[in-house]
């Protein structure tokens, strides 16, 4: 029962340690509302380092310089557009988790639709070219009576 018990409290404790922010209390502004400001844009930026994981979420060095970079920002008084466009004149438009749709960004939203068209291509022709290459053999005389008594002729 002991171990049933221990084995349920690790497994709790590993389902809420990815909910974890790196955000450190020496990083945190004294002003809530530029805290919470600074939380929803570390929450839309990208780690470079860590890719699919956003500055906040994100314990690596560079994540955070790019969140003392924010806070610096917002402090100074940049509005939350400024903020953005200085981190994407930095970094480039990487540095977004949704980037913007233009051509540079062309890949990033249409590479996996069109992975799965030509995916779906590829399974259809391979179909097409097994029911092409086994013929199916002509019906028995057996066969041909069933299939003729089932249609009522």
């Amino acid at each position: 029962m002991l171990k049933w018990r221990a084995a349920l409290l690790a497994g709790l404790l590993l389902l809420f340690a990815g909910a974890a922010q790196a955000v450190e209390p020496s990083e945190m502004l004294k002003d809530p509302a530029l805290e919470a400001r600074a939380r929803a844009i570390g929450q839309a930026l990208r780690c470079v380092v860590c890719q699919n994981q956003s500055i906040d979420d994100s314990s690596a060095e560079v994540a955070r310089d790019m969140r003392r970079a924010v806070r610096e920002r917002l402090t100074a008084g940049d509005s939350d557009r400024q903020v953005f466009d200085f981190m994407v004149a930095r970094y480039g438009d990487y540095v977004l988790l949704r980037p913007p749709f233009k051509t540079g960004t062309l890949l990033l939203w249409l590479g996996t639709p069109l992975l799965l068209l030509v995916a779906l291509a590829a399974i259809l022709l391979r179909a097409l070219r097994r029911r092409a290459l086994a013929p199916t053999p002509p019906l028995s005389e057996e066969e041909r009576e069933r299939l003729r008594a089932l249609l009522g002729r």
